[in-house]
């Protein structure tokens, strides 16, 4: 028998490229593939490990400062707080503190009583930040010779006064400096103020004073 001679046909292939990033072909891969493992490859890089370590410190920072800033402002608000703590008048810019707006009348006959007085509670409230007291007053007969005494108390039983002794049948302004109240060491926690007339301080044994508008100025 003849032998037939078979011809081969010789397929080339085409030679597949090879990227040295991939290692993969590129015709069995899809561009979603792609990206997502070039992605992956970036962020694994040293590079950007190092790019992530140093945004991470500047992240730090901030909280530091922000964490500062949060104790600062409320070591802020306690000093506040302690120095106000139990006080009705807080730390403002609070000018004139009334007392008392009413027309106060202090009326005395010295038979048998030795003084009469009218007083003010304070409520322990804070007066450090005032300077002055002042108030309007008179005297009912402008023949009687009176001294009037002014008198603050603090919760720890200090007590200072001061007289007022030109007190006529008219209205007028009087303004004493809380300085001039020497035996009070101490204006966070004032009990009273009162206004007080004595029968060794009055000349005639019957009579009246008059004070209004009693407040207090920074």
């Amino acid at each position: 028998m003849t032998a037939r001679k078979r011809n081969r046909t010789i397929k080339l292939v085409k030679p597949v490229d090879i990227d040295p990033v991939l290692c993969y072909k590129k015709d069995e891969m899809e561009k979603k593939d792609i990206y997502e493992h070039l992605a992956k490859i970036y962020l694994d890089t040293p590079l950007r490990r190092d790019q992530v370590n140093k945004e991470k410190p500047r992240e730090s920072k901030h909280v530091v400062f922000i964490g500062i800033a949060v104790v600062l402002v409320v070591f802020l608000f306690l000093v506040s707080f302690a120095l106000t703590r139990g006080k009705n008048i807080t730390l403002s810019s609070q000018v004139t503190h009334v007392l008392h707006p009413e027309v106060i009348k202090i009326g005395y006959s010295f038979n048998p009583s030795q003084k009469q007085l009218f007083s003010i509670n304070l409520n322990k409230q804070n007066l450090v930040f005032y300077h002055v007291l002042e108030f309007s007053g008179k005297k009912s007969n402008y023949m009687d010779s009176l001294a009037l005494r002014v008198e603050f108390v603090n919760a720890f039983n200090e007590k200072s006064e001061i007289y007022i002794r030109d007190l006529t049948n008219k209205w007028q302004a009087f303004k004493i400096n809380l300085d001039d109240f020497k035996q009070i060491t101490d204006w966070t926690e004032m009990s009273s103020v009162s206004f007080i007339i004595e029968e060794w301080n009055a000349l005639n044994k019957d009579g009246a004073v008059y004070l209004d508008n009693v407040r207090l100025l920074h």
